[in-house]
């Protein structure tokens, strides 16, 4: 007890939520000691007050406001326009679409590989071993992927002084990772700066203060769930949720995700959205509308 009220007295730790975290962290020590034989009362995790925590409020998007924000941060930064398609339609979380790289992608199968994540420009695993997976995706999303592959496959250029300056400093050009999606210097997205582009993004979208990108994820389940089209176990795989309740408790495996499934749901839902015209890496002409099957 004297633990946590130290902890709702520390300055700099404002959240509930951050408390109880840390002592379950300290819980797991303390089970972990008795079972080895370490003499410690019975029971001395039990009865603790703990403070309130208020629950996280989930946005539901509607497909309105989905293309809303992906409008709005085409304008703010259009490079990561493209990561909020892979949240809405393929339900990648934020440090898996910042680290889908264009291998990852079987263009002409409408497949993603979902293979690792990004966190702090690092390469890490991911969340748990139900992340992993070849996911299929909607013909949209490619449509998408491939728009944003043709226009930013290369940093942004800088002017002649800002490359003199570089090189005056021993600046080195960043390697090709083979990232869908960098900053304007052509290095891996930070969190710090998609996080500021996205408030700026959901503001100017007029969606909710509180709306975050995992809300997005929120959406692919419930858009594949509601569209009558895919049984509720093939959804769970989909979503890539280790757990049956974790899909529909939290949001409305295979080495394939599914096997024989085609998405098709959200070119119907986006099916409003200009189709952009660009090529595949073999060559021939893509139009990026929802398919026949939709």
């Amino acid at each position: 007890m004297a633990f946590v009220d130290h902890l709702l007295d520390k300055q700099g730790i404002d959240s509930a939520c951050t408390v109880v975290q840390i002592f379950k962290t300290w819980r797991i020590l303390v089970h972990y000691m008795l079972d080895e034989d370490v003499p410690l009362p019975p029971n001395i995790v039990a009865r603790i007050d703990l403070p309130d925590v208020t629950p996280r409020v989930k946005v539901a998007l509607s497909p309105g406001q989905v293309a809303a924000v992906a409008a709005a941060m085409r304008k703010v930064a259009p490079r990561y326009e493209v990561l909020i398609w892979l949240g809405a339609c393929a339900g990648l979380r934020q440090g898996e679409a910042f680290g889908l790289k264009r291998s990852q992608v079987a263009w002409n199968h409408d497949l993603l590989h979902i293979e690792e994540q990004r966190q702090r420009g690092k390469a890490v695993r991911l969340k748990t071993k139900a992340s992993y997976a070849t996911l299929p995706v909607d013909h949209f999303l490619i449509g998408r992927l491939l728009h944003h592959v043709s226009r930013f496959s290369e940093p942004e250029p800088v002017s002649p002084g800002a490359e003199r300056r570089r090189r005056a400093r021993g600046y080195a050009e960043p390697p090709d990772e083979g990232l869908i999606v960098t900053n304007r210097h052509g290095r891996p997205v930070l969190i710090s700066d998609f996080h500021q582009k996205w408030r700026k993004a959901v503001k100017q979208a007029g969606l909710p203060d509180r709306t975050r990108f995992h809300d997005l994820k929120h959406f692919y389940t419930t858009t594949l769930g509601g569209s009558g089209k895919h049984d509720p176990k093939t959804v769970q795989a989909l979503s890539r949720h280790a757990k049956f309740s974790e899909t529909w408790d939290t949001y409305a495996h295979p080495p394939l995700a599914v096997e024989e499934v085609m998405v098709t749901v959200f070119g119907t839902a986006f099916s409003h959205i200009d189709a952009p015209t660009t090529s595949l890496p073999n060559g021939s002409t893509f139009l990026a509308c929802a398919s026949s099957a939709s």
